[in-house]
């Protein structure tokens, strides 16, 4: 597949219209008028991941403008008053901690502070002192869910590196490996979307897609955050994921796409978690982690994420929202609709694929 770069920045840019055409979980809008303009109305996780791709897409291409957007839109929310915290609504503190490194703004420092000591002196806490999956729904009791990582943990990752604070990147090492503990499968190494203490099972055992797709984005993404890892949780992490992706890999469609169960085939296709995992691979490719022989997988991804961009920039067949299932028909019957972290992960992809040139094209 040849595809040249001005139509890949073309196509992130369309992609990163799209998000601002968001202003709820499947409910779009027109273009702002006034420039850039993020419109999402809720501060919780879906924003948050939507948030970190179109920063991470702004530093990449050293967009001001779209900064000061982003800037804007969380002077919005602030003002507004913000949520109860919980595990979801710590999401939009990560791309807020890289923000702060591109504008001048006392105010922000002091609440990503804030929000992190609360992470680690106010967060209900399971057995093994991992974090409960508490959403704005309900306390989740003695629950861990894979979600948690990439939602809570990289914000106290790379808050701690910021500021300098060790005891914050320490719980966030401890989280990764109390998650892995327990959500790991050791026979195909992919990562059940929930454990519970209460009981003290996977409920449904699923191989939830997009539930991988954060593992195999966030263990990169905390090597990347973090500029010392230490060597053992280095090695350790390093097999974790390449355990998961082994297994990921054997599971993909022959279009590239990966089915929300992994393991099941008639299980639907779903773009934001193949362009995570394709995003996860490459990412472990730069930094030694995965073997450059994997790139094929994220290039049959890539090309089976491209076909599903509609051209208002709305990335199709994305699932919904997916709180914890008791049975494995709960995933498969999830309904598709227009969401942020769609954008976001093909934002991430994208912006990654760009770096490359057209190498790995």
């Amino acid at each position: 597949m040849l595809m040249q770069p001005q139509l890949l920045s073309e196509t992130l840019s369309r992609v990163a219209v799209g998000l601002a055409r968001l202003k709820g979980m499947n409910d779009t809008a027109s273009v702002p008028e006034n420039g850039y303009e993020l419109q999402f109305d809720e501060w919780d996780w879906e924003v948050g991941v939507g948030i970190y791709g179109l920063i991470r897409h702004a530093e990449a291409v050293g967009d001001k403008s779209l900064m000061d957007a982003i800037a804007r839109w969380y002077d919005w929310q602030i003002g507004r008053g913000l949520p109860p915290r919980q595990v979801n609504s710590s999401s939009p503190m990560l791309p807020l901690a890289v923000l702060i490194d591109h504008v001048d703004r006392p105010d922000l420092e002091e609440l990503v502070k804030d929000w992190a000591e609360w992470l680690m002196t106010e967060l209900a806490r399971t057995e093994d002192a991992g974090f409960q999956h508490v959403v704005k729904e309900r306390m989740n009791d003695g629950e861990l869910w894979d979600d948690t990582l990439f939602m809570t943990c990289l914000f106290l990752a790379r808050a701690g590196q910021r500021f300098g604070r060790q005891d914050w990147i320490e719980e966030a090492f401890y989280q990764f490996l109390v998650h892995e503990r327990f959500l790991a499968d050791p026979v195909t190494g992919l990562w059940y979307h929930g454990w519970t203490f209460n009981g003290r099972h996977n409920f449904a055992n699923a191989f939830w897609a997009r539930g991988n797709s954060w593992i195999t984005v966030a263990i990169p993404e905390l090597f990347s955050l973090v500029k010392h890892v230490p060597d053992h949780l280095k090695r350790h992490l390093t097999y974790v994921l390449q355990a998961q992706v082994r297994s990921l890999a054997a599971h993909q469609r022959d279009n590239g796409m990966f089915c929300t169960l992994i393991c099941d085939p008639n299980s639907p296709e779903e773009t934001s978690a193949t362009a995570g995992i394709a995003y996860g691979i490459l990412r472990g490719i730069d930094l030694g982690l995965l073997d450059a022989s994997l790139k094929p997988v994220a290039r049959k991804a890539l090309k089976a994420v491209l076909e599903r961009i509609d051209e208002t920039g709305i990335v199709l067949e994305v699932s919904d929202g997916t709180p914890m299932g008791h049975t494995l028909d709960f995933y498969r019957k999830i309904p598709n609709v227009p969401a942020p972290y769609g954008q976001a992960l093909v934002m991430l992809l994208l912006v990654r694929v760009m770096a490359e040139n057209d190498a790995l094209l």
